[in-house]
């Protein structure tokens, strides 16, 4: 029964990947899907693309191991969320199709700053694929441990079948078929999250019943102010922690739906359906683990598995395919953006900039989609490892975005003297800090290396900026001209 729903869930998809292919006519349906998306859609795209594999593997499986140091976690992405939609949306939304109709964050760093060198946009398009090959796999090592534990499949045919199910409709409806799946991935999340944790813990023998058996097992789980052993957690972990919101700023797949949405007018809705759903969803995760605690007789030999183990455990196998395919819609609704983004990357970043910029909408399309395979063919290799952590991989291409596109993002949609020379040193510098600093341990290095790539990049933007003459005066009118769109 359980096969019998995953395969009605993957038609169901493939299905409108294949109405989205109809609908799409050249780049910019494909990548954006004609900048013409409402409220609802761009929100739980926005979510669902952001939240991936490791909202039901890694966010409960870290709840299950820390307690309630998992919402220092949550806290730190909801606000990340929010300032995210607040600052950055209706800006962005403006500028980017004010600057040429700039469709990939790498095109809309070149434009903004009338780079004709094409230096910014390829630099950026290369810390876009680099973190986004670690951020794919991620999804595919989470799709193939859903797989793996759920039907037993060898691991290397789980990871097989996923990776197949994600470039399918990927590959098909671009932009369109990403966003329209994940509206339903987002709902069947959402759903997921709140209903299998009140169901264990209804077990346990409700929510008193369920924190009494997790103090039972240990005190500390139950204070966020310590660690399992009940020393006090560290400013530099509690900071580590609440860093992950800084992430939410560089974010490519991201930022794609707030230059998709229909208008800027809709970014307030979009921004507390976001907010709303991210909670949700978020507390959901946190209390399967809690919930676990008090339901589970042993511990897990790996803990990201806690979410399918108690869905297993507790629901008829129609219910529990239903479920489970909430994990697989998680993997999917992100390994879809990514792929997206970086075949958008590819095709007009690299392509139309450097070999053919000449290239019809037929061609950039078709390139576009041959680097979906290719890309998802790397990552799926990458994704090999069967002791890949979920949560490990996504904190490291997490940060990378952060660092290396979320000053420069912010200070190019705030700061008028801000110059191409800023820009670049700006992604260089975070990018760079990002990669070094995970190589580091010890003291200040035990810092999530998005922190010190953020404030290192900032610096990096401010410094070359005023090292180095104005913009022109054009891009200056046009930084004035925006700034009175966005007020109006």
């Amino acid at each position: 029964m359980i096969t019998l729903t995953f395969l009605i869930y993957l038609a169901l998809m493939l299905g409108i990947g294949i109405v989205a292919y109809r609908r799409t006519q050249d780049l910019s349906d494909y990548v954006l899907g004609g900048r013409n998306l409402g409220a609802l859609p761009s929100a739980l795209s926005a979510g669902a693309s952001d939240m991936s594999g490791w909202l039901l593997l890694g966010l409960p499986g870290y709840a299950l191991s820390a307690g309630y140091g998992a919402f220092w976690l949550a806290g730190g992405l909801l606000v990340g969320t929010w300032l995210n939609w607040l600052l950055v949306a209706q800006r962005l939304r403006v500028y980017s199709q004010h600057a040429e109709d700039a469709l990939t964050l790498p095109a809309f760093f070149e434009k903004r700053f009338e780079d004709k060198s094409h230096s910014l946009r390829v630099i950026s398009a290369v810390f876009v694929l680099l973190f986004f090959l670690f951020y794919t796999s991620s999804g595919l090592v989470a799709g193939g441990k859903l797989f793996e534990t759920v039907f037993g499949f060898d691991y290397t045919l789980a990871v097989t079948i996923g990776t197949l199910a994600v470039i399918s409709y990927t590959l098909f409806g671009g932009y369109l078929a990403v966003s329209w799946t994940d509206v339903v991935q987002g709902l069947l999340m959402a759903a997921a999250l709140v209903i299998v944790p009140l169901v264990a813990m209804g077990e346990v023998g409700g929510i008193s019943a369920t924190w009494a058996a997790i103090k039972a097992s240990n005190p500390e789980l139950l204070n966020a102010f310590t660690d399992t052993d009940g020393n006090a957690i560290t400013v530099i972990g509690t900071l580590s922690l609440l860093g992950w919101g800084l992430g939410y700023f560089g974010q490519p797949h991201i930022l794609a739906r707030f230059k998709g949405i229909k208008s800027k007018d809709h970014v307030p809705t979009a921004r507390r359906i976001a907010v709303f759903w991210s909670g949700l969803t978020m507390l959901g995760a946190c209390l399967v683990g809690f919930a676990a605690i008090g339901y589970l007789d042993a511990p897990l030999g790996d803990s990201e598995k806690v979410f399918m183990v108690l869905v297993d455990a507790l629901f008829h196998p129609v219910i529990a395919g239903i479920l489970l395919a909430a994990i697989l819609a998680a993997v999917m609704s992100t390994a879809d953006s990514q792929l997206l983004v970086s075949s958008s990357a590819l095709a007009e970043d690299f392509y139309k900039a450097l070999f053919n910029r000449d290239a019809d909408q037929k061609q950039l399309v078709l390139v576009g989609r041959i680097a979906v395979i290719v890309i998802a063919l790397i990552a799926y290799f990458l994704a090999m490892d069967p002791d890949s952590k979920v949560l490990e991989l996504v904190s490291y291409a997490w940060a990378g975005f952060g660092a290396a596109f979320g000053p420069a993002l912010i200070l190019s949609l705030y700061w008028k003297r801000m110059n191409k020379t800023g820009a670049l040193a700006g992604i260089i510098v975070g990018g760079v800090t990002v990669v070094v600093w995970k190589q580091m341990s010890g003291g200040l290095f035990d810092l999530y290396e998005i922190i010190p790539g953020f404030i290192f990049a900032t610096l990096a933007i401010i410094a070359a900026s005023l090292m180095t003459p104005a913009p022109a005066r054009t891009i200056e009118a046009k930084f004035e001209e925006v700034e009175a769109l966005v007020k109006n």
